[in-house]
């Protein structure tokens, strides 16, 4: 059995994907133009900054199958969705990064021992200045529709792209001043090349290692962010503390997009199965229409007959 996704999930996971295209085509774009700086200039720290784009490219791609398997419905093999894809894909990104930090050191170590002449620096500064301009603007982009969406796949890539620009950076001044010394010093400065690529390399396996504990944090079911659970109290109280029932048990956990509520509502013995079916019918649909992609799931029991195992504010007591 599969449940059809809302028609807004599908056309914001459409919306999204948008995105992740714009960072395939962007990472394509870069890796030849660095790419080609590179074998111009001869340049390690221009080198390693194409094998960083290299796995951009790597990245988004994983990222676009990730964040559209993330948003396909629940089924009878995945009955919470497949929402967790998208730390798979953010964890894959880290694994990633980490290897081409490896091949970045490597390189640069080996030219630091065998030293290779650059050439056309300044063509190769021009290319690489360019690039870098592209993945600033695509990963600004990234990074703001993945806060607003609540993507960890836009928001992982645009980060990845962040850190490429902030790298590109150390290196076209490392090569900026290697130029200026040669022509206005008259001094090799050409040390500078494998050493500032050795330091690209521990900055990006710093982000690496960041992306890899977001992602386990993620697969180990974290509850919902503190502003998020204060949303959640406030609906509950709005519609519960004017009936005089109690909730308890609140429970919480997100996967990707997606957020998993649960709680028990202690009512009155009194009332019939259908007001206590509506309390909850009003609960749960107020906590989804306040929490967008969230699936809310309210427990009844006999007042007094659940005991407290999640946080309460004092006035829901």
């Amino acid at each position: 059995m599969t449940i059809p996704a809302p028609a807004g999930e599908q056309a914001d996971t459409r919306f999204l994907t948008r995105f992740m295209w714009l960072s395939v085509a962007t990472a394509v774009v870069t890796l030849t133009i660095k790419g080609v700086a590179a074998l111009i200039t001869q340049s390690a720290g221009l080198m390693s900054d194409a094998l960083e784009s290299t796995v951009n490219l790597v990245a988004a791609v994983v990222a676009l199958w990730a964040l559209n398997l993330a948003a396909k419905p629940a089924d009878d093999g995945h009955e919470f969705g497949h929402g967790k894809a998208e730390y798979f894909s953010s964890a894959v990104e880290g694994a990633l990064i980490f290897m081409a930090a490896g091949g970045i050191i490597a390189g640069a170590v080996l030219k630091l021992l065998n030293p290779v002449p650059l050439e056309e620096l300044g063509f190769g500064l021009l290319l690489s200045t360019g690039a870098s301009v592209l993945n600033l603007m695509t990963g600004l982009i990234l990074i703001r529709q993945g806060r607003k969406h609540r993507s960890i796949v836009l928001e992982a890539d645009g980060k990845h792209l962040m850190t490429d620009v902030i790298t590109s950076a150390g290196v076209l001044l490392a090569m900026a001043l290697i130029l200026g010394a040669e022509r206005f010093l008259g001094q090799d400065w050409q040390v500078l090349d494998p050493l500032i690529a050795i330091a690209v390399g521990i900055n990006i396996l710093l982000t690496g290692s960041k992306l890899l504990r977001r992602s386990a944090v993620g697969l180990l079911d974290a509850t919902l962010p503190a502003h998020e659970i204060e949303i959640v109290h406030g609906v509950m109280k709005e519609i519960v503390d004017s009936q005089h029932c109690r909730l308890t048990r609140l429970r919480t956990r997100e996967s990707g997009r997606q957020r998993f509520i649960q709680a028990t509502v202690e009512v009155p013995a009194s009332w019939t199965v259908a007001r206590a079916h509506q309390l909850t019918d009003a609960l749960e649909e107020g906590i989804e229409r306040a929490l967008p992609g969230t699936e809310a799931h309210i427990h009844v029991e006999p007042l007094g007959g659940g005991s407290v195992a999640g946080p309460v504010p004092p006035q829901l007591a």
